[in-house]
């Protein structure tokens, strides 16, 4: 009885070693994620640390290949019922791989490195106005993502500035596939906010992207680390993956969480090629780190 009742000790131990709900400094706000997280963020901080005094560009580049080989791991982000910061450094998929690469860069660049303020810059990418506050308080559309983070000096669009063109294509897929996303299909409230977003996007009058005919010819003034985002013909929608572009061997490939491979890899192909072979690859964005 007594070595049972040991054994379930040990069990609880490790399940408290195991999960944690924390609070973000920054917003009071819950966060979700494992002790290994914090293991992996310290040992990614004593990593970085022969880079922390070189260029922005130079740290994204070690952080983005700090993680090459992590699993691609689907709609980490929807897994709780209720809107939380969920930190998760042993899997991505390609949405959070950027903002995680983004996020560690910037609590290279602050003055107290700690996991809580790698929290707090991660809230600040993830989330409209740097708060948690539902389902729609998230930047689910990626050219909002941007539109957002450049307020807060973080991302620029810069596709127009290199020969991109305009899209002004309506942006509604996810209203018009409520039933798709289990936060809104029985949520009017939720729903109606993710409207009124779209909205918004779509008073903006569209967004500047580099048609994938035009990738290639413009490939010198792609920058290195830059966030690309691939456009693509789908009705109501924007994005449909991301990654970071990447000069390899003279060549413009990207890195990015491949749900094709299932890790997080530098691409074989360039990043031209990876679009024209995509039917509905439009193009990309191209949005530099500020």
């Amino acid at each position: 009885m007594k070595k049972i009742l040991s054994d379930k000790k040990k069990v609880f131990i490790l399940t408290l070693a195991l999960i944690v709900v924390s609070v973000n400094s920054a917003a009071q706000q819950s966060a979700v994620y494992l002790n290994e997280d914090r293991h992996i963020f310290n040992d990614y901080i004593e990593y970085i640390k022969p880079w922390s005094a070189d260029s922005k560009k130079k740290i994204l580049e070690k952080t983005a290949t700090y993680f090459i080989g992590k699993p691609y791991v689907a709609n980490t982000l929807d897994k709780s019922e209720v809107e939380v910061l969920t930190v998760n450094l042993r899997e991505f998929d390609c949405f959070t791989y950027v903002e995680t690469v983004i996020a560690l860069t910037l609590t290279v660049n602050a003055v107290e490195p700690t996991f809580d303020t790698f929290m707090d810059e991660l809230q600040s990418i993830r989330y409209r106005g740097n708060e948690i506050s539902g389902y729609q308080s998230r930047l689910h559309y990626t050219i909002d993502w941007i539109f957002e983070n450049n307020k807060k000096g973080i991302l620029k669009n810069i596709s127009g500035e290199i020969g991109g063109e305009k899209d002004d294509k309506v942006i509604n897929f996810m209203s018009e596939h409520r039933s798709s996303y289990n936060q809104i299909k029985s949520d009017d409230n939720i729903f109606n906010e993710i409207v009124n977003i779209e909205n918004q996007i779509n008073s903006r009058e569209g967004f500047y992207y580099l048609p994938k005919e035009k990738i290639g010819i413009t490939e010198p003034l792609i920058p290195h680390m830059s966030v690309v985002c691939f456009t693509t013909s789908i009705e109501g929608l924007d994005v449909t993956h991301v990654g970071f572009a990447f000069r390899n061997e003279g060549e413009l490939k990207f890195i990015h969480a491949s749900s094709i491979i299932n890790e997080i890899v530098i691409d074989e192909q360039t990043l031209s090629d990876y679009c024209n072979n995509r039917k509905s690859c439009t193009g990309v964005i191209i949005a530099k780190v500020l």
